[in-house]
């Protein structure tokens, strides 16, 4: 190739004259962007095994954990350990209640005493009624449904009943004029009481008389006579409770009444043995603001006070 005569030859000189031919390398044109390389596709059928174990394996699980709360549940109601907790003689209980109803009368608050029981769930429940050597509350109105100016009804008046009769306690209670407490039927009267309508207004009241509270009986007097004054008990949650005495009462009146509510207590439990059994747990005595103070079954402990300081004179 000649080169121009405007250029300089020595210039020129050193310089290569042709140029190299072109590679194929050179002429392949550059991408935009970089090819990265891509990862592998994952087999449809390997996730699809993979969620397939695991729901099998959270259902085990489930049924693990109904099998282990179909396990937890219980036939019998918890009884706290005797051994970890703090008992208290019967003395010095009344003592930390007094201090617990300070500066009320003491007619106004009154001792209860709660009978915890070892017994089964959704058995057979112990409910009855008794009168306590000392009793409570001695004002109760008790009407007695009987055949009226019959020798039934003048013996239920002379043992304490307010009202006595059939039809005129029937008509009272419809038109909502209910004075009185308790109820009692004799049993010739029965089936007029049953006829009457009065059941609908006597029953959510507590009041209609039932062969199962013992309130339809043959000898009204002596069922009378063992109303005033008496008291009812029902277990409730594996617990007995009633109230065994007021503010006012001396220990010996208050000791005399719990063991007979837990003489009495004890003889139906022996009733329902061939049912289910029962058996007293724990004892506690609580009043009507105070806490409930489990009791060591002493009447009096070495460091007690005297009786006489937790009597209070009306």
């Amino acid at each position: 190739m000649a080169i121009p005569s405007r250029y300089c030859s020595s210039c020129l000189s050193h310089l290569r004259l042709t140029a190299p031919a072109p590679t194929a390398l050179a002429l392949r044109p550059v991408p935009f962007l970089a090819q990265h390389p891509q990862p592998p596709q994952q087999k449809r059928h390997a996730t699809t095994s993979t969620s397939a174990r695991a729901a099998q394996f959270r259902s085990k699980n489930r049924d693990k954990d109904a099998s282990a709360k179909k396990k937890k549940a219980r036939s019998h109601f918890l009884q706290p350990d005797l051994k970890k907790a703090i008992q208290f003689s019967l003395v010095d209980a009344m003592r930390y209640l007094r201090a617990a109803e300070v500066g009320r009368p003491p007619t106004s608050a009154k001792y209860e005493l709660h009978i915890r029981l070892r017994t089964v769930k959704n058995g057979p429940v112990v409910r009855n009624r008794m009168r306590l050597p000392h009793p409570i509350d001695t004002t109760m109105r008790i009407a007695v449904i009987c055949p009226p100016d019959s020798a039934i009804a003048k013996t239920a008046l002379a043992s304490g009943a307010v009202i006595v009769g059939e039809e005129t306690v029937f008509d009272a209670v419809k038109e909502g004029r209910i004075e009185f407490d308790r109820c009692l039927c004799h049993t010739d009267s029965l089936p007029k009481l049953s006829k009457s309508g009065v059941a609908r207004i006597l029953g959510p009241r507590g009041l209609m008389p039932s062969a199962k509270t013992n309130t339809v009986v043959k000898d009204v007097g002596t069922a009378v006579k063992g109303m005033v004054g008496a008291s009812e008990y029902r277990e409730r949650d594996g617990v007995v409770r009633m109230g065994v005495g007021q503010l006012g009462f001396s220990p010996e009146e208050v000791q005399r009444n719990i063991a007979a509510f837990i003489a009495m207590v004890k003889k139906d439990i022996g009733a329902l043995a061939d049912r289910v059994s029962k058996g007293v747990h724990e004892v506690v005595l609580s009043s009507t603001n105070g806490p409930g103070m489990s009791l060591s079954g002493e009447v009096r402990g070495k460091d007690s006070v005297d009786p006489r300081d937790v009597a209070v004179v009306n």
